[in-house]
């Protein structure tokens, strides 16, 4: 049992929770491809098997996100979980935040929230700010493809739909950008609608599944990369699938590989015109 299922995360669990039940209900090894906080809901990819070789491939893939930010207050997490330090400040209309909404997007240096899981010498940030040590984090490079205002759903709240890259934190856009509005702003809800090639729309809550239903939720993991495919003839499949390479003349590049029967095997790569096996997913 090998591929991924998109689960649609409930609010209030943690994502390794919602991987536990795969789990327990397939008996393979899972892992997500990037986590949500346990107040955000929506997509969250779970690879089955060896398909979670596959982490590296989706970290980087583009995501979507439905979100609330209030303003005029700020809190320790930078989101309404953490224990508000300031609240009744200044509230933009809708017109001052579309005028400086291009500034945030781009590729844009952010500094991660301090209630994080980023690792400061060996240790979580949530850890150690959960204990009061002080510390700083280097901004990171994200990108950030686009910001849509989508409603004034309060007094002081907004909705936004955001469009980022891997790595982003819609916290510390909150923050960055109540910020350039010359107020503070927190995040107040959080869903994922999409996680690269995987949706909400054919998303399945993990309270749905079942030992007898999972099989047809699974999504076979050829399926969901974009490679070319090749499929070595008899001789070459004997050499690819022991370990040696053999001439090609495909350009330089990662493919899908199968085997003969037409089988989903994994990727192979070409360089310098020599075509070696990559990673086993099958």
């Amino acid at each position: 049992m090998t591929g991924f299922i998109t689960v649609n995360k409930a609010e209030g669990v943690s994502s390794a929770q919602e991987v536990n039940k795969i789990k327990r209900l397939t008996g393979q090894r899972c892992g997500h491809m990037g986590t949500l906080d346990p107040m955000a809901s929506g997509v969250l990819p779970i690879a089955l098997g060896n398909a979670s070789r596959l982490f590296d491939y989706f970290l980087t893939k583009r995501k979507t996100y439905v979100t609330t930010f209030i303003f005029g207050s700020d809190s320790d997490t930078l989101d309404t979980t953490g224990v508000i330090t300031e609240q009744g400040g200044y509230v933009p209309c809708e017109e001052e935040i579309i005028k400086i909404i291009p500034s945030l997007c781009g590729e844009v240096l952010q500094i991660p929230p301090k209630y994080s899981a980023k690792n400061i010498n060996g240790k979580r940030g949530y850890m150690l700010a959960r204990e009061g040590v002080e510390f700083e984090l280097s901004p990171k490079k994200v990108d950030i493809y686009g910001i849509k205002l989508l409603d004034r759903v309060s007094g002081n709240a907004y909705s936004f739909e955001i469009e980022c890259g891997g790595g982003t934190y819609i916290r510390s856009i909150a923050r960055d950008m109540g910020a350039k509005l010359g107020t503070c702003a927190i995040m107040s809800a959080l869903s994922r609608t999409k996680s690269g090639c995987f949706n909400l729309e054919h998303s399945v809550k993990t309270e749905n599944l079942t030992a007898e239903n999972i099989e047809k939720y699974i999504i076979a993991t050829d399926s969901v990369l974009t490679y070319d495919s090749i499929k070595p003839t008899d001789r070459e499949a004997f050499k690819l699938f022991n370990g040696l390479s053999v001439e090609s003349g495909l350009s330089d590049g990662v493919y899908k590989i199968y085997y003969t029967d037409g089988s989903f095997y994994g990727l192979a790569e070409v360089k310098d015109n020599l075509l070696k096996v990559r990673t086993k997913l099958c």
